[in-house]
This record gives C-alpha cells, sequence and structure tokens, in this order.
C-alpha cells in the first residue's frame, strides 16, 4: 500500500468535486468522511472505486425482493438487515478512521453482531452480504471485493445476477476460505447456514422485472 495521504483535521476544507481527488494515492476512511461530492466511492485497500451513480430499477426491484423476505424472517430476532447506501468499514486492527482503508456498500447485508453497529454503518465484517451484479460492475472490483469478504470473515456472500437470474453463495469454511455452492437459477429454491430456516424462491426474486 502506498503511503496513506494525510487524514484531515478540523483545518482542512470538503472535497466537493471527485476530480480534485488523486485516484494515484491511498485514502482512510477518515478521508472519506471529508468527501462531499455528489458521486458514490468506495474504498478498497485505500484505493478508489467509483460506483454507478444510482442502481438501476431492476437492480432495486431485485434489492426489495431479496431485503424484504429477510426482514420478515429476521423479525424479533438479534440479526438486522441493511440495504445500500450503508458503510461497511473493514479495520485491520485499529478502528480509527485514520486506520481504516476498506470501505464498502454491500447491496444488503445481514449483521448478526450488534455490537458493530454505529451511527456511521458497521465496522467490522456481516454475517451475510448480498451483491447484485450490474453491468457496471468490473471483474477487477468483484475480485477485489470477494477477496475482502474471505479475508474479513464474511460467513456468507451471495452473488446475484441480473442477467443469468441466478444466484451463487460463497460460505466461509474452517479454515477462512469461501466455499462456492452449486448455481441457482429459476424454479429453484436458495437456503442460508448462517439463518437456518431461511428460504428464499428464486422465481419470486426475479419474476416480471420488465
Amino acid at each position: 500500500m502506498n503511503k496513506p495521504v494525510p487524514y484531515p483535521d478540523l483545518h482542512d476544507e470538503p472535497v466537493h468535486e471527485l476530480n480534485d481527488i488523486d485516484a494515484s494515492l491511498t485514502y482512510s476512511y477518515a478521508n472519506y468522511l471529508n468527501w462531499l461530492f455528489h458521486d458514490r466511492v468506495e474504498l478498497i485497500k485505500g484505493k478508489i472505486f467509483k460506483m454507478s451513480p444510482a442502481p438501476s430499477r431492476i437492480h432495486q426491484k431485485i434489492s426489495i425482493r431479496i431485503s424484504n423476505p429477510l426482514v420478515n424472517f429476521l423479525k424479533n430476532k438479534s440479526c438486522e438487515v441493511y440495504a445500500a447506501p450503508f458503510d461497511v468499514r473493514f479495520p485491520k486492527e485499529s478502528k480509527q478512521d485514520k486506520d481504516v482503508f476498506t470501505v464498502l456498500q454491500p447491496d444488503i447485508c445481514v449483521v448478526c453482531d450488534k455490537s458493530k453497529l454505529d451511527d456511521r454503518g458497521c465496522i467490522g465484517a456481516p454475517d451475510l452480504i448480498v451483491e447484485i451484479l450490474s453491468p457496471g460492475n468490473t471483474k477487477v472490483e468483484l475480485l477485489h471485493k470477494y477477496q475482502v469478504y474471505q479475508e474479513f470473515g464474511v460467513k456468507e456472500y451471495w452473488v446475484v445476477s441480473q442477467s443469468d437470474q441466478s444466484i451463487l453463495i460463497y460460505t466461509l469454511n474452517d479454515l477462512g476460505k469461501f466455499e462456492p455452492s452449486k448455481l441457482f437459477t429459476l424454479s429453484e429454491r436458495v437456503t442460508s447456514t448462517v439463518l437456518p430456516g431461511f428460504e428464499l424462491e428464486l422465481d419470486d426474486v426475479f419474476h416480471d422485472l420488465d
């Protein structure tokens, strides 16, 4: 990792334009909090990844069709469901803003350890993360996210494809490595090892998306 950009102090002016940021440098969550531009970005190991300006309508329909059943299933349980935009910080050791270099906004996440939640989001790995693939997702971005989620111990990671109408589930094994499920497609049902008893029909997720 390159030497991080010094984190802002009370005398620093907020940054209002993404073009004013040098994308070749390494940034922390402290820098991220000082950015007031409208562009949506994530940090992966201190590097800036620009997100789509806004998810598509179909993306949002799929997100709702997954998040609503999760919310209903977890009612009166200890776990909570959050949907983007929702910052998830992945600290290596120190949880101080200046020492956190990876900040992602998963499409959906489930957090069962409420001590990880604060007013700014989640600090530490959620138990379950759902990412809905969009045409704008790059292979490099997806690889980095896979590596982050595995490294920091996300127990279950769902990759949902709009174009293929499929869901692939990665489950963290005892060695801290992701193991992929079969590829689930229409007319099939997915279950969760993290949330025993939860089931989701793919037909309910992907029907009538137009």
